[in-house]
């Protein structure tokens, strides 16, 4: 493929994923700057009852990840039947998950929100409720995800950014009428950003099975990968599900330190959740752009177009982190100040935000090459590993050091505890010179 050309291939599938996943990341935004007027008790509540949501979109998306890179290799190879069946199964692992983390957080609600958050009664009632009810965006976000990841192989990568579009507008809706109690609607504060939640993931999973019947109109349900396809699923699911589950829970111990740092702490890093999610979604795309497409070169048995396009999609994460970066440092004055909170909450949220965007040129490095690229070969543990070693022998032991017996400030705690991110690039950068993760995908 020419440079041209691959480029505007990259374009045409990084921009629209990315814009769909600044829209996601745009609810749990919209939700904080709203809930954010009611106080840092109610932004604590959202962000300390959102952690089992997070773990859930982390697995639900390693499933994600595993359609991707079967149903991109087994369009390469022109199998579409192959690529219905990963759909398939996909869709059933997505929706089992769904199940066991709704009825966790329905079951035991105050127990999980208890976990992250010290004594205090008011936090822990206001968790609780929007807990029980953001537990019933899993399915519908679930699913979303994996119908996107067809539609989006299908070269039609604008499509889900639609639907995104619609659903980010009912949950702007809904979020203004029911936290504030707008147009006769009741004052429901936290439990209305749940609801508007809830409703506007109902929404863009129906606007998504609308497009996915029109692009995939044939499309057959069937399980059947046959042995080498099964046995190769199997391989890339188990390393990856166990490898996501372990990240997030990491990412929770990282949330658990915040929440017992001095006050504000947790409040002030919540207040960074959005805009560090609006980041990496921007470039989030480039990450889906490489599993698609670096996919497709193996699933035909390119490989050294493979590995000069990989090298190419990285020079472009590069690019597009580093004049974010340099925007974010900008702008982060100005956003601190739409929350009403605490100054002293503000002034951490501010500095945190300037530490984010010096390390985030390293973590959109990882996401690119170990979340898109090594992974289109199938070699998810190669990643596990990686990133086990990165978020439990490095960032946790660090963040448990740094605030419990140094006793240092959030900040510090923070930065000091991302180095996780060098690890990771380090390691996974002599994985991918050595080339061992190129790996064609064997027919059913």
């Amino acid at each position: 493929m020419k440079k041209d050309s691959f480029f505007r291939a990259v374009i045409g599938t990084a921009v629209p994923v990315g814009l769909q996943s600044m829209l996601q990341s745009s609810f749990a935004m919209v939700d904080q700057l709203m809930v954010g007027q009611l106080g840092s008790t109610a932004m604590s509540a959202v962000e300390v009852a959102g952690r089992p949501a997070f773990i859930y979109s982390v697995v639900a998306g390693a499933a994600a990840a595993i359609a991707g890179i079967m149903i991109s290799q087994y369009l390469g190879g022109k199998d579409r039947e192959l690529a219905d069946r990963s759909l398939s199964v996909s869709l059933v692992v997505t929706a089992a998950l769904a199940a066991v983390f709704t009825g966790l957080c329905l079951l035991l609600p105050g127990q999980i929100v208890g976990i992250y958050i010290k004594d205090d009664p008011a936090v822990l009632a206001a968790g609780r409720d929007y807990l029980v009810r953001v537990a019933w965006t899993f399915l519908p976000m679930g699913l979303s995800s994996i119908l996107a990841v067809m539609i989006r192989c299908m070269d039609r990568a604008v499509w889900p950014l639609l639907a995104g579009i619609s659903s980010a507008m009912v949950n702007t809706a809904l979020n203004y009428v029911l936290i504030f109690g707008r147009f006769g609607a009741p004052t429901l504060g936290v439990t209305g950003a749940a609801i508007a939640s809830v409703v506007s993931q109902f929404v863009n999973l129906a606007l998504m099975a609308v497009l996915f019947r029109r692009v995939r109109r044939g499309f057959r349900f069937s399980m059947d990968l046959g042995p080498g396809g099964w046995r190769k699923y199997l391989a890339m699911l188990s390393p990856i599900l166990i490898n996501e589950f372990l990240w997030s829970v990491g990412q929770n111990v990282n949330t658990f330190i915040y929440g017992h740092l001095e006050q504000g702490g947790l409040a002030a890093m919540s207040m960074t959740g959005p805009v560090q999610g609006l980041f990496i979604g921007a470039l989030s795309g480039v990450s889906q752009a490489a599993g698609i497409l670096i996919g497709k070169r193996l699933g035909a048995g390119e490989y050294d177009e493979a590995y000069q396009e990989s090298k190419r999609l990285m020079w472009y994460g590069l690019a597009g982190s580093l004049a974010l970066s340099a925007l974010l440092m900008a702008l982060r004055g100005p956003y601190v100040l739409l929350y009403k909170v605490e100054p002293e909450v503000r002034d951490a949220a501010g500095t945190l935000l300037l530490a984010f965007a010096v390390l985030a040129p390293v973590k959109v490095a990882n996401m690119i090459l170990g979340g898109g690229i090594v992974r289109s070969g199938g070699k998810t543990a190669y990643i596990m590993a990686i990133d086990l070693a990165g978020t439990w022998l490095v960032g946790a032991p660090l963040g448990l050091v740094t605030a419990f017996v140094f006793h240092l400030p959030v900040t510090w705690v923070y930065f000091i505890l991302s180095q996780e991110e060098l690890v990771r690039l380090a390691l996974t950068f002599v994985v991918f010179r050595r080339r061992s993760w190129m790996e064609r995908f064997p027919a059913g």
